[in-house]
């Protein structure tokens, strides 16, 4: 344990002792957003960042430990545990070296080389290796063994090579050697299977492309990886650059470990063959094996890493406020799917409009939600932005003028998720009579009010924020997205007389059973009124109390304590502080220049440090504060509502829908995602797109070009950017003749348009 503790606690930059704390809580059940929240002291004040990656390696290395055991347990009862061997294994810090180790020790299937050891051939090897001055013919006579199948020199001395190949693939620090060289100096090839040419169309970036291993990015990487595994692609590992020396200088690194040299000695020849076979037959496919599967790990571990971030941004998203709105989900010929929901979430009521071709009742369909707005007294307007929002957002914009002495106020909003939830179990069990388009209405709208509390009961996987979301590991993608969700639901805090099943599920300490257990006792027995009734649900013991209370909140409740984050087991810390200085709970809360007056130091004791107590006060100073920003629309330019609307050099407003390693994705209002290239987002360099923007962010952007035919736009946020003189051609083009009269060009040779989609816009800037 103190090897895990220590390497653990370099990685996250801590104490071991921190480390170790931490660990000692998580195994007694504590979770993370609680340790984060309310066991400062305890872990030394590491965040949630820090002890997540803490949870995630303690999982590995342990594993690695347990592996590690076995393994010197099994070599032990060989009887070939050497000192030194036993050194190795205990200093190996990942499975891939621990399992090279182990290699040679390894039950495998009988093979060539251990045929030629059963027929005693292992000596002539030997003596080969050690003196190259030996003829190998005349040595191998004496080991002709005919009922073992060695009938003559040549069969011998294959047999003797076969022992050498074996030995020498199996050698550990060989490996580790070639594997250092191969990350360092290793080139990805991708080239295209024949015949496949116009079927992999999508993967033409890579019908002949190749880049250094150790800096492809992420999106390539999962892009060529799908390519093969679709058959449309070749992949493989070149030892280096030079394609030409490339192989022969993995050669003469294992000819270099085992001294084998050429000097026109009798055995050179043959030794030399032995090294050659070790890297084509045994080494090489081996190797681009294990690097390719390393190249995924890396690729799927920074797109789990870029999926987290954006999924975090987005349920951190400023939400609208609990107002009365008026959720329309657009659609042409299906019509417009229109649900009204109270400040609560709740339905009050729905209908289907069809102001749209090809029925064009506008006029109705205005007079029918002025009608709704004004019965309801509507605050927001909620308009997906599927198929005809644009549409469907000039008909908002006309609702709101016809409708007097309201300030209502229309949004954009994303739909992503929201057919899945609409049939989901979950909201078939909430609204059993309501069609399924119609629930997805209800989920625009509720997600405008409050989007934490709506997307928690949608899986994460599911909202869209992500690349190649389906090519990576899942169980890996999955508990990462859990674990954000935990996280942001605990740092928002959740209502307990109001919060779903989903939400509440997803509070520290809690789980779905316990969720359902709460919401029916609150239907039972009414509201809770203080943080303890919650001991009276069925199966919600203490330990869940004490994870879960301090991210619950009752607002209007009996205790003023219980609407804060303080944590109910803090409640006596709080009533010294109060008799010190003969005040109530109503006196100091919200009373910054009381608050600042005590001093935390005063109040430190075993239980609670200095830490704590100031998350206390800053609490009480501003209780049940939301972390999240104020709430801000981004407004789409009228007029603008398709591809063939834009042109190079318009400036527009927009979301952020996404971002990448290499850009962001911006909503513009057309129907398709803008890409600002990691180079256009500002002046300035930046290595990581998340240090400018967010998902969810309102930008200013300029179009630099548009490529109609494959439904991609190049944007800026950087406005003394210009368009490329071939983009000013197109507008040229687009602007003398008939929008619908112009010719669909395709441009040739722009590779990178597609899966590489960042380079067409770098290269487009070059």
């Amino acid at each position: 344990m103190s090897i895990i503790v220590k390497q653990i606690a370099t990685e996250i930059a801590a104490r071991p002792e921190q480390v170790l704390a931490t660990i000692a809580l998580l195994e007694e059940g504590a979770t993370v957003p609680f340790i984060a929240r309310y066991r400062k002291e305890v872990t030394g004040g590491l965040d949630d960042t820090q002890l997540r990656h803490l949870e995630q390696r303690l999982t590995y290395l342990r594993e690695l430990e347990e592996r590690r055991q076995v393994i010197l347990k099994t070599i032990d009862e060989q009887g070939k545990l050497t000192p030194e061997l036993k050194s190795d294994i205990l200093a190996a810090d990942n499975k891939t070296r621990l399992e090279d180790l182990y290699l040679p020790y390894k039950a495998k299937r009988r093979t060539k080389g251990q045929i030629a050891i059963e027929a005693g051939i292992q000596p002539l090897a030997d003596a080969l290796l050690q003196n190259p001055a030996l003829n190998p013919l005349t040595e191998a006579a004496a080991y002709i063994n005919a009922d073992a199948g060695f009938t003559d020199e040549k069969a011998v001395l294959d047999g003797a090579k076969y022992i050498l190949m074996e030995r020498f693939a199996e050698d550990a620090n060989l490996l580790a050697r070639l594997r250092q060289h191969l990350a360092q100096h290793a080139v990805v090839k991708s080239t295209v299977v024949a015949g496949k040419e116009q079927e992999g169309a999508k993967f033409r970036d890579y019908f002949a492309h190749s880049e250094s291993w150790k800096t492809t990015p992420s999106h390539r990487a999962l892009a060529m990886l799908r390519g093969r595994n679709e058959g449309i692609l070749q992949l493989q590992l070149v030892p280096d650059a030079n394609e030409d020396t490339a192989h022969s200088l993995c050669e003469q690194m294992i000819a270099s470990h085992f001294n084998i040299k050429d000097a026109g000695r009798a055995a050179d020849a043959f030794l030399r063959t032995a090294v050659q076979w070790t890297w084509k037959v045994k080494l090489h496919l081996s190797l681009e094996n294990d690097l390719l599967g390393e190249l995924r790990e890396k690729a799927e571990e920074e797109a789990i890493k870029v999926f987290a971030r954006n999924l975090k941004d987005l349920l951190m998203a400023a939400p609208a406020g609990m107002r009365t709105t008026l959720a329309l989900d657009p659609g042409l010929r299906t019509g417009v799917k229109v649900t009204v929901i109270d400040e609560t979430g709740k339905l009050l009521n729905h209908t289907t409009i069809f102001p749209h071709a090809p029925q064009n009742m506008w006029d109705k369909s205005v007079r029918s939600l002025a009608a709704l707005c004004q019965q309801y007294k509507v605050e927001l307007i909620a308009v997906g932005n599927g198929t005809a929002s644009r549409e469907t957002d000039k008909l908002a914009a006309e609702v709101i003028t016809a409708v007097t002495g309201l300030n209502i106020q229309k949004v954009m909003v994303s739909e992503a998720g929201a057919s899945v939830y609409s049939a989901s179990e979950l909201a078939a069990q909430e609204f059993p009579e309501l069609d399924v388009s119609l629930r997805g209405a209800v989920s625009i709208g509720r997600r405008l009010q409050d989007p934490l509390a709506e997307l928690v009961k949608i899986e994460p996987k599911a909202i869209g924020v992500g690349q190649y979301q389906h090519d990576v590991n899942q169980s890996l993608l999955t508990k990462s997205l859990d674990g954000v969700v935990e996280d942001c639901v605990n740092a928002v805090g959740v209502d307990l007389n109001t919060a779903s099943v989903p939400l509440l599920a997803r509070v520290a300490g809690l789980n779905k059973t316990l969720a359902q257990n709460i919401v029916f006792h609150r239907d039972t027995h009414g509201r809770f009124n203080e943080r303890k009734e919650l001991l009276k649900v069925p199966r919600l013991g203490p330990k869940a109390f004490e994870q879960a209370a301090g991210f619950l909140r009752i607002n209007n409740g009996s205790n003023p304590l219980d609407a804060s984050a303080v944590h109910p087991e803090a409640y006596p810390l709080l009533e010294k502080i109060l008799a010190a200085h003969q005040k109530s709970v109503e006196q100091i809360i919200g009373n910054s220049s009381f608050l600042k007056t005590v001093d935390a130091k005063a109040f430190a004791d075993a239980h609670f440090g200095v830490p704590t107590i100031t998350d206390i006060l800053k609490e009480l100073d501003k209780p049940g504060r939301d972390p999240r920003p104020e709430f801000k629309t981004a407004s789409f330019k009228d007029g603008v509502e398709t591809l063939k609307d834009l042109t190079a050099g318009m400036l527009l407003e927009g979301v952020v829908t996404n971002v990448t390693n290499f850009g962001a994705f911006v909503d513009i209002g057309v129907h398709q995602d803008g890409l600002v290239h990691i180079s256009s987002l500002t002046d300035k360099f930046v290595s990581d797109p998340h240090q400018v923007v967010k998902a969810g962010d309102v930008v200013k952007v300029k179009v630099l070009e548009v490529d109609i035919e494959r439904k991609r736009i190049a944007l800026t946020m950087r406005m003394d950017e210009q368009p490329s003189a071939k983009a000013a051609d197109k507008n040229a083009g687009r602007n003398n003749n008939n929008k619908a009269a112009r010719p669909a060009k395709v441009v040739e040779n722009n590779a990178a348009m597609g899966n590489a989609f960042a380079e067409a816009f770098a290269k487009l800037k070059k």
